[in-house]
């Protein structure tokens, strides 16, 4: 079990108050781990999860540590990490919106925050660093994805200077996180009861899916798996932005309209896991793929005389070319969440 590994260690999460920080907790807590930090700069999010995990495990709370940062300030990183084993780097702006519209915000916080970060690793002797990505970072088209692109650059470099005995930087890369803050499921699920319709950008876009749960699974697989300098991705379904807006509407029996309002600022149509260029030398391990980092020097003069031909029969591994689910499909995957499922509950009550 991942569990044992994290026997009285001290886990650092960065961004610890989103999602995904929650979900980390709700999964360790109450294991052998010997301390949780929770890093971030919001004083209210902080107070909000102190308060309702002080609630929910009043006997093991105290395994919660909050440190109020930022993670462009490499003072306050260092300021949370003395004593630390291992970090989860999930701190991150990751709306697409608005990273189009605030751009060096996007690079101060997920290329030059995550080198932070990485820099006081190495300094405290942190043994592990898993550092989140993205899809949109695979052929980025908007700020963030490519701000996000920059990061996994900057990791991967970062793990060629540090020997991974010290400290081994890995990564991982997933799709849309089903009901995380700012995904589309819960807005569905609002306008459903205020009565409105349903807005989509495009009926046929493609997007992967995966719950929290499946994300946390990624992050320990790498952690358990990865060698410095990989980037881990997940074979997550993927289903069209119609099917979705359909399975919410038919699992709270709404009769709502589905309305068609265009792309947003820096989207795309399909969203891509594993770029071409990655899996001609991808390591296939079953429901996840490992892309290696590229060792090689800057010393390009042997590689003219002595060339490499292999490669793989994989190509590109995007939202269209994966596992389409249908609405039923859909509809089974969103039921496996506690969040749906205590939505529908309170729906059913007020009808």
């Amino acid at each position: 079990m991942a569990e044992s590994m994290f026997h009285e260690k001290t886990l650092l999460i960065t961004g610890g108050t989103g999602s995904f920080g929650n979900a980390v907790l709700n999964r360790f807590l109450d294991t052998d781990i010997g301390e949780i930090r929770i890093f971030s700069r919001d004083e209210k999010k902080q107070d909000d999860m102190r308060h309702t995990y002080q609630v929910k495990y009043p006997e093991l709370s105290e395994k919660i540590k909050f440190y109020i940062g930022d993670v462009r300030d490499l003072a306050s990183v260092k300021n949370a990490m003395h004593g630390v084993d291992y970090i989860f780097h999930a701190a991150a702006l990751k709306q697409v919106p608005s990273c189009e519209f605030f751009p060096l915000e996007a690079v101060k916080t997920n290329v030059i925050g995550t080198d932070n970060v990485l820099t006081a690793s190495i300094e405290e002797r942190v043994k592990k660093v898993i550092c989140l990505s993205t899809d949109k970072a695979a052929y980025p088209v908007n700020a963030m994805g490519t701000s996000k692109a920059m990061m996994e650059k900057v990791f991967v470099a970062k793990s060629r200077t540090v020997s991974p005995d010290k400290t081994l930087i890995c990564g991982t890369r997933y799709g849309n996180v089903m009901c995380s803050r700012g995904s589309v499921i819960p807005l569905f699920i609002e306008q459903i009861k205020a009565g409105k319709p349903l807005t989509v950008t495009d009926l046929k876009m493609t997007r992967f899916i995966m719950s929290l749960e499946e994300a946390v699974e990624l992050v320990l697989f790498a952690f358990e798996n990865a060698q410095s300098g990989d980037i881990m991705v997940q074979k997550a379904p993927a289903c069209t932005i119609g099917v979705l807006a359909r399975a919410v509407k038919e699992l709270f029996h709404a009769e709502n309209e589905i309305k068609v309002i265009g792309i947003r600022h820096g989207e795309k149509m399909y969203e891509t896991l594993l770029t071409n260029e990655e899996c001609a030398h991808a390591i296939d391990m079953g429901n996840f793929y490992r892309v290696p980092a590229d060792k090689r020097s800057l010393n390009y003069d042997k590689y003219f005389k002595i060339g490499d031909k292999e490669r793989n029969s994989l190509t590109e591994f995007n939202s269209n070319n994966t596992e389409l689910l249908t609405v039923e499909q859909v509809k089974e995957k969103l039921l496996s969440l506690r969040y749906i499922q205590d939505e529908i509950a309170q729906w059913e009550e007020r009808r």
